[in-house]
C-alpha cells in the first residue's frame, strides 16, 4: 500500500475501533444493568457479575461490527470530502474504484474479525454464560435461601438468613439441625459465606454461638466461636449437566448435528437458520462497505449532495440489515429463504461495486434540492428576524 492507502486504512480502522467500543460499551451497560440482581438478590460478587455480563460482548460485537464499519467509512469519506482531498485525488488520476482499495483492505480485517467471532468466540461466550448460570442456579444458597424466610434444606434441617450483603456475604444466620435423633444443634452467627474446595461446599460461619442439646441432658452445651464450617456439600449440585442451545454451538457443530440431539430433533429449522446466519455474517461488512462507498465515494461540491448521499447510504444499509433479519426468521420454517438472503447480499455487493466502477454519482433530484434550499432559506430568515416586542 502507498502512503495515501495507509493513511486511509489507518484512519478507517481507528474510527471503526472507536465506534465499535463506544456502541458496544453503551449497549453492554444497558444489558448489564438488567443483571444487577446477581449482586443484590442472589448475593454474587462483583467479579461474578462482571464476568457473566462481559461474556455477552462478543455477541454484541458480531452485530455491531458491520454498522461500526459503515460509520467509520462514512466518517473517513466525509473528512476527505470536507478537506477537498477526494477532489484532489480525483484530479490526480485516482478513480473511485482505486480510492476504494484501502477501504476494501479495512473491510477484510473487519470480516475476518466477524468470521472468528461468529464461528467460535460468540458461541463460546454464550455457552460459558449458560454453564455459569447453571452453577449459580444449582447453588442452594442462591436458589433456596431467601432473606427473611425459613428454608428446609433437608428433613429436620432449617436455615434462615436475615439479608445478603455485597460480595456473597450472608448476615444474621440461624441454623436448626435435628437430623441426629440423639442431639439437636442450634447455631446463630453474625456473618457467613460459602467456600468451595476439592472437599466440597461449606458455609463458613463467623462470630456466633452453637448450642448442642443432647438426649438425656438437661442443660445444653454452649460454644462461642469465631469461625465454624458447616458442611453443605450434600445440597450443592456439583455435576450439573447443561443442555446447550443453538446459539451456544460452535460453527462446526452446526454443520453436522447428531440425529439423536434432542435440541436438533425439536427445532431442526433453527439449526440451519443459525448456520446460514453464521456463514453470512462476514459478508455483511463487504455489503455495507460497498454500499456506503458507492453513495459517498464520488467527489461532490455541495453540502446538500453529501447529506443526501449519507441519508441514502443509511437507508440502503438499514434496509439490507432489516431484510436480513426477516429472512433469518422466515428461514426457520422455509429453508429456501436462506438462499434469498445469500442472493440479496451478493446483489448488494455487486450493485455497490457496479456503482463504484462506473463512477455513478447519487445526486438528489433538482426539485428536492430546490425545496431543501428554500426550506433552509426560510429557517435562516426566521431565526435571523429580530424578536417582536
Amino acid at each position: 500500500m502507498g502512503s495515501i492507502d495507509r493513511y486511509i486504512f489507518r484512519t478507517t480502522l481507528a474510527s471503526f475501533a472507536l465506534v465499535l467500543v463506544s456502541l458496544t460499551g453503551v449497549i453492554w451497560i444497558t444489558q448489564a444493568l438488567r443483571g444487577i440482581d446477581l449482586m443484590t438478590s442472589q448475593g454474587q460478587t462483583i467479579l461474578t457479575f462482571l464476568g457473566i455480563t462481559s461474556l455477552v460482548i462478543p455477541a454484541l460485537v458480531l452485530i455491531i461490527s458491520p454498522i461500526a464499519l459503515m460509520i467509520a467509512i462514512s466518517h473517513t469519506l466525509n473528512k476527505l470530502a470536507t478537506d477537498s482531498e477526494i477532489i484532489v485525488m480525483n484530479a490526480a488520476g485516482f478513480s473511485p474504484f482505486r480510492l476504494f482499495y484501502p477501504f476494501f483492505y479495512a473491510t477484510c480485517v473487519v470480516a475476518l474479525l466477524v468470521a472468528f467471532i461468529a464461528a467460535y468466540l460468540a458461541p463460546d461466550g454464550m455457552r460459558r454464560i449458560k454453564q455459569w448460570d447453571a452453577e449459580i442456579t444449582a447453588d442452594v444458597l442462591t436458589n433456596i435461601l431467601q432473606p427473611g424466610r425459613f428454608a428446609q434444606l433437608d428433613k429436620n434441617l432449617t436455615i434462615r438468613i436475615r439479608e445478603r450483603l455485597p460480595g456473597g456475604i450472608l448476615a444474621g444466620i440461624f441454623i436448626d439441625d435435628r437430623r441426629d435423633p440423639n442431639e439437636r444443634v442450634s447455631i446463630v452467627a453474625e456473618h457467613g459465606e460459602v467456600v468451595k474446595n476439592e472437599n466440597g461446599s461449606f458455609l463458613v460461619l463467623k462470630d456466633g454461638n452453637l448450642e448442642r442439646f443432647e438426649a438425656g441432658k438437661r442443660d445444653p452445651a454452649l460454644v462461642a466461636f469465631g469461625r465454624y464450617g458447616f458442611d453443605m456439600s450434600k445440597f450443592g449440585n456439583q455435576g450439573h449437566d447443561v443442555t446447550l442451545g443453538i446459539r451456544e454451538r460452535y460453527l462446526w457443530e452446526l454443520f453436522a448435528p447428531s440425529q439423536d440431539d434432542p435440541v436438533y430433533k425439536a427445532v431442526p429449522g433453527q439449526f440451519w437458520s443459525e448456520l446460514h446466519d453464521r456463514l453470512m455474517a462476514p459478508l455483511y461488512p463487504f455489503a455495507f462497505a460497498a454500499l456506503t462507498f458507492a453513495f459517498l465515494g464520488a467527489p461532490r461540491t455541495t453540502r446538500q449532495s453529501r447529506n443526501f448521499s449519507i441519508g441514502g447510504s443509511v437507508l440502503a444499509v438499514f434496509g439490507l440489515r432489516m431484510a436480513g433479519f426477516a429472512c433469518s426468521v422466515m428461514a426457520v420454517k422455509t429453508p429456501f429463504v436462506a438462499g434469498v438472503q445469500y442472493a440479496m447480499l451478493v446483489t448488494a455487493i455487486g450493485t455497490g461495486l457496479w456503482m463504484i466502477v462506473g463512477g455513478i454519482v447519487v445526486e438528489p433530484p433538482p426539485g428536492l434540492l430546490e425545496a431543501i434550499n428554500r426550506s433552509n432559506a426560510r429557517v435562516a430568515r426566521l431565526f435571523g428576524r429580530p424578536a417582536a416586542a
